[in-house]
């Protein structure tokens, strides 16, 4: 089954969408790098008495594997909308079968099916 225009269009709507989310998601705890989807956490200093300091590292921390997340689900994005360009969206990457429609919908940028 091949995936017509669209469905096609739907989906990259869809993966449009979630990539300004995560863009805008990443933006408010990071700033991006010189490398495309890479963000670097941002350290806010709060004061300089030791509570204020642990709860600096500790909002970093969080901070950051919510950066790691969101950096991972961005590449994601940018890769399905990539296999959209290329006519590859839809197949997956382990044995070449569609990947069913139902699974792109709910995770457009899936890149394997079900079986896989």
């Amino acid at each position: 089954m091949t995936l017509d225009s669209k469905t096609i269009a739907e989906l990259k709507n869809a993966l449009l969408l979630e990539k300004t989310r995560v863009e805008e998601e990443l933006n408010r705890i990071g700033k991006p790098t010189t490398d495309s989807g890479d963000f670097s956490t941002n350290f806010n200093e709060i004061g300089t008495n030791e509570d204020e300091n642990a709860s600096e590292v500790e909002e970093y921390t969080d901070n950051l594997a919510l950066e790691n997340t969101l950096e991972k689900q961005l590449k994601e994005i940018i890769e399905a909308l990539g296999r959209i360009e290329s006519g590859t969206y839809g197949k997956c990457e382990n044995c070449d079968a569609d990947i069913p429609v139902e699974r792109l919908r709910a995770y457009p940028a899936a890149k394997i099916c079900t079986n896989c």
